[in-house]
C-alpha cells in the first residue's frame, strides 16, 4: 500500500516539462529555422501542422505559433489552399531583399562618411574586419557558421553608423539573408566570400553607396543572371 502523501508533499509543485507554451514554440521555431537555413527543408517543401506536431511532440497550437514566427522572418509562406511551405527566393524576392539591404547599408555608409574621410579610422572598421577574419576561419562544411560570419560583416558595417534603429532594422533581415546565402552556396566558397568582402570594405570607403549597390547587386546577378 502506498503511503499517504504528507502535507509538505502536497504543497510541493510537481515537476512539469519546460517544453510547453512559449518555451516549446521558441524551441520549435529554432529547430525549423535551422532546418530551413541548412537546406534540410528544401524550398517549397510543405510544412503540415499535424505532421510537425507529431514529429516534435508538441501541440498544433505550438506549431502554428512557430510557423507564424517563421513567416514573419519570411522563411516560410502561407497560401490559401496550399498551406505553409518553405520560402522560395525567386528573382523578384532576391532583388527586393537586396534593394532593402542596400537602402539601409547605403544610409549607414553615408552616416559614417559624413564623420570620417577615407580611409576610415581603424576603430570604425575593426569590427567588420574582425568579422571577415572570422569568416576566413570558418569550416566550409559548417555553412551555418559561414552564414553567421557573413551576416556579422554587414551588420558591423551598418553598426559603425552609430544608429541603433538602423542596426536593428538591418538585423531583422538576418534570417532571410542567411536563406539567400544558402541559395548561393553552390556558387561560392569561403575563400571567395572572404576575398569579395575584403575588397568591399576597402571599396566602400572610397565609393560609398555606389560600392554598396554594386556589391549587393552582384549576389542577385549570381543567383539570377540578367537576361
Amino acid at each position: 500500500m502506498n503511503p499517504r502523501p504528507s502535507v509538505r508533499d502536497a504543497a510541493t509543485p510537481r515537476a512539469r516539462s519546460t517544453a510547453t507554451g512559449p518555451t516549446a514554440a521558441r524551441a520549435l521555431t529554432a529547430a525549423l529555422r535551422a532546418q530551413v537555413l541548412s537546406g534540410a527543408l528544401a524550398p517549397g517543401a510543405p510544412l503540415r501542422e499535424e505532421a510537425l506536431a507529431a514529429e516534435h511532440g508538441v501541440s498544433r497550437h505550438t506549431v502554428r505559433t512557430a510557423l507564424a514566427a517563421l513567416a514573419a522572418e519570411r522563411l516560410v509562406t502561407a497560401q490559401e489552399y496550399r498551406g505553409v511551405r518553405v520560402a522560395r527566393l525567386d528573382d523578384d524576392e532576391v532583388r527586393s531583399l537586396q534593394h532593402l539591404r542596400a537602402a539601409l547599408e547605403c544610409e549607414a555608409v553615408h552616416l559614417v562618411a559624413a564623420r570620417h574621410r577615407a580611409p576610415w579610422p581603424d576603430h570604425v572598421l575593426a569590427p567588420a574586419r574582425a568579422a571577415v577574419a572570422e569568416l576566413a576561419g570558418t569550416d566550409p562544411a559548417d555553412w551555418a557558421a559561414v552564414q553567421g560570419a557573413h551576416a556579422a560583416v554587414h551588420l558591423a558595417l551598418v553598426a559603425a553608423a552609430g544608429s541603433p534603429r538602423l542596426t536593428d532594422a538591418y538585423a531583422s533581415l538576418g534570417a532571410e539573408v542567411a536563406l539567400l546565402l544558402l541559395h548561393a552556396r553552390p556558387r561560392y566558397d569561403v575563400a571567395g566570400l572572404v576575398a569579395e568582402h575584403t575588397a568591399y570594405l576597402a571599396d566602400v570607403q572610397v565609393r560609398g553607396a555606389v560600392a554598396v549597390r554594386e556589391h549587393l547587386t552582384h549576389l542577385a546577378d549570381v543567383l539570377h543572371p540578367p537576361a
